[in-house]
């Protein structure tokens, strides 16, 4: 999203260089020799060589999505206007025409030709020459990805929670997900790998010895039912009510009769052909007829629809509503604008509405010119006339930020090294875990490193007892691993359940770890760890009350950790500052803005602060200022100079942020 591409030492880890040219979002890359070709949403494909860009190709019509290079050396790419391009060296020499929708994912087959999935939810095979030889229909929405393997099996990833195998352009496998599958490749050995949009990798085997034991096959039976479960009702009808396929082989009466059968989790319409004798399929309902439920509500305002749009980079996601009647370039500029989103997604929000609505014969007039991206688009009404609202890079941040990274084994080996130490001073031998309690703490530990089992892993209340146990009785020096342990048992659902019982109650014992670390000389690790923890507070919304209960005492207490000399506590203290800023806007708390105001221009301004705290610190401020409600708080500070240094910036998020501090004070 940031435009760039990033060159990295593997053996370092360092940047070496990087590329900058793109207009918008980078979507793909392939390496040809050592040069680096990209491909864009700004419809160009772009090579690098050196570190210099050194030729822009333009022949794509709308947004490139994917591009690779063929063991030949030509390169492939797929685009938005529906087509792949064949490339030698700078000459576009063959388009492929064919598929109705964007061409997302590409594959090589090598002595064999091509493969690309598209959003029209097909999958073909090409030759070099632009011959179909096969197409693959099966998945019933979005084909994300394709892969093939030197066995002659392929394999695709796509939003309707299937990665499929196909042998000979037939289904022979599919592989269900509790939810969209964005990416599935083969491994050497066969095997696949799959990418959901749970936030889970999964590896499916062909080798009997590495399948999972049968208590996590039977878990992963259990989410797949869960969401499934949750899913129950699609377009206003109930799904256990809906006719299976058998339904279909029973003709129609009249031609045009309609009939909604269940296929998977979806409610798919078709219409009795009554010259041909065979029903039709229409496509996958999204909007059932109207059997008595209300139609969706938002802000208080009745629409046909209300989407949930997920834009990823960690932001939460967002309500998108519009009715059928509406256009969807209007309704996605319009959203946009409010969202404070960047127009260069316009187009993914309105292939997004189309998708969803049904609308697929929307035919954009290609015509008009949209006078904000340069893209071709429709807008009703008087577009040249049209204003639109500053957008900015930053701000205003939305959702949480949190610090979900740990060496769980460093940690226990801590905590078992300071036991030792425990254990060899006789006046501090009461304080020593037993073997029992350590091997409690291995298990807790266990718990917190499964990640993929959070949604059905838990603690108990004696498990919790016992870190705050030593939380209030182990030496200050010794504490830091044990608040990490606390750090990541917030992040753990049913631990942060348990948990909210011993924070809530009279002997509140978070502050009294607070008022433990923070006592003066401080230790750099305790407040890193403790900073840490809290900020993590935040991503459990039972915490909300108790941080803005606590937000003065706890700001006082950590008030002068921007000018530690540990770089890390920095970040985590800024960190915290926009936390504390997402959750005051939230809640319309305007004394509580100020404070955090005041904490974050400190850091702002401070010249020792390192570059990534710096940049939390002023998107805090901008998403603050944003609001309006502590805007004239921020300028009688002297924000304007604050911005203006910042955009001076050699660090580009810290020069994006200081313009979008810019524009704010600009606004009226």
């Amino acid at each position: 999203m940031d435009t760039l591409i990033l060159v990295w030492n593997l053996s370092t880890g360092e940047k070496i260089q990087t590329l900058k040219g793109h207009k918008l979002q980078v979507t793909g890359i392939a390496l040809d020799g050592s040069d680096v070709v990209s491909t864009s949403v700004d419809c160009t494909l772009r090579r690098w060589r050196k570190g210099q860009e050194v030729e822009v190709l333009e022949a794509h019509k709308a947004a490139i999505q994917a591009i690779i290079r063929l063991p030949s050396g030509e390169l492939v790419t797929g685009s938005s206007d529906t087509t792949l391009k064949l490339w030698k060296e700078a000459a576009c020499i063959h388009t492929f025409s064919g598929h109705t929708d964007t061409v997302r994912g590409l594959a090589a087959v090598p002595g064999l030709g091509i493969l690309s999935a598209s959003h029209d939810g097909t999958i073909r095979l090409w030759e070099l020459s632009g011959q179909v030889l096969l197409e693959m229909v099966g998945h019933t929405s979005i084909v994300y990805s394709v892969d093939a393997h030197a066995s002659g099996l392929i394999v695709s990833g796509s939003e309707d929670r299937f990665a499929k195998i196909w042998k000979d352009g037939v289904c022979v496998q599919s592989l269900e997900h509790p939810g969209c599958v964005w990416d599935a490749k083969f491994l050497d050995n066969g095997d696949i790998v799959t990418a959901c949009s749970d936030g889970l990798v999964r590896i499916w085997t062909v080798h009997q010895d590495k399948i999972a034991d049968p208590l996590e096959l039977e878990s992963y039976a259990a989410q797949l039912s869960q969401y499934t479960l949750s899913r129950k009702r699609v377009g206003g009808l109930k799904l256990e009510e809906l006719p299976g396929l058998e339904a279909l082989q029973t003709p129609g009466t009249s031609d045009g009769q309609t009939k909604v059968v269940r296929e998977g989790d979806n409610g798919v319409a078709y219409a009795w052909n009554m010259m041909e004798q065979k029903w039709d399929k229409i496509g996958e309902v999204v909007d059932g007829p109207n059997d008595g439920m209300s139609r969706p509500l938002l802000d208080g305002i009745q629409y046909d629809h209300v989407f949930d749009v997920d834009i990823g980079d960690g932001e939460p996601v967002r309500k998108l509503p519009c009715n059928r009647s509406d256009n969807p370039y209007d309704v996605a500029d319009k959203w946009l604008l409010k969202e404070n989103l960047p127009l260069s997604y316009r187009e993914q929000i309105v292939e997004f509405i189309l998708q969803n609505t049904g609308q697929k014969q929307f035919t954009p007039d290609p015509s008009f010119r949209d006078p904000y991206t340069g893209s071709s688009a429709y807008t009703p009404g008087q577009p040249s006339k049209s204003v639109a609202k500053p957008t900015f890079k930053h701000v205003p941040k939305k959702g949480m930020l949190v610090f979900d990274a740990a060496q769980f084994d460093g940690i226990l080996k801590k905590v078992s090294e300071f036991n030792n130490t425990l254990l060899s001073a006789s006046e501090q031998k009461h304080m020593v875990l037993t073997e029992a309690d350590m091997s409690r703490l291995a298990s807790i530990i266990h718990v917190l490193k499964d990640t993929s089992h959070y949604h059905s892993s838990k603690f108990s209340d004696d498990d919790v007892v016992m870190v705050l146990k030593l939380l209030k009785s182990w030496p200050l020096t010794m504490l830091f691993p044990v608040i990490d342990i606390l750090r990541m048992i917030i992040l753990h659902a049913d631990g942060a359940a348990v948990l909210s019982k011993h924070v809530n109650n009279a002997n509140d014992v978070l502050m009294e770890l607070i008022k433990k670390v923070t006592t003066s000389p401080p230790l750099p690790a305790n407040l890193l760890t403790s900073v840490r923890a809290l900020t993590n507070f935040f991503k459990n919304g039972s915490y909300h009350d108790w941080l803005l209960k606590h937000r003065g005492e706890v700001l006082d207490a950590y008030s002068t950790c921007y000018l530690s000399s540990n770089k890390n506590v920095q970040l985590a203290y800024s960190t915290l500052i926009l936390n504390y800023a997402v959750l005051l806007i939230e809640k319309k708390d305007e004394e509580g803005q100020s404070q955090v105001l005041s904490a974050a221009l400190e850091i702002a301004e401070e010249e020792s602060v390192q570059a990534d705290a710096k940049f939390r610190a002023l998107v805090a401020i901008g998403s603050l200022m944003l609001e309006g409600v502590v805007k004239r708080v921020a300028m009688d500070f002297d924000v304007a100079n604050i911005a203006k240094a910042a955009k001076a910036s050699k660090d580009t998020k810290i020069a994006e942020v200081g313009a979008d501090i810019e524009l704010i004070t600009k606004q009226s």
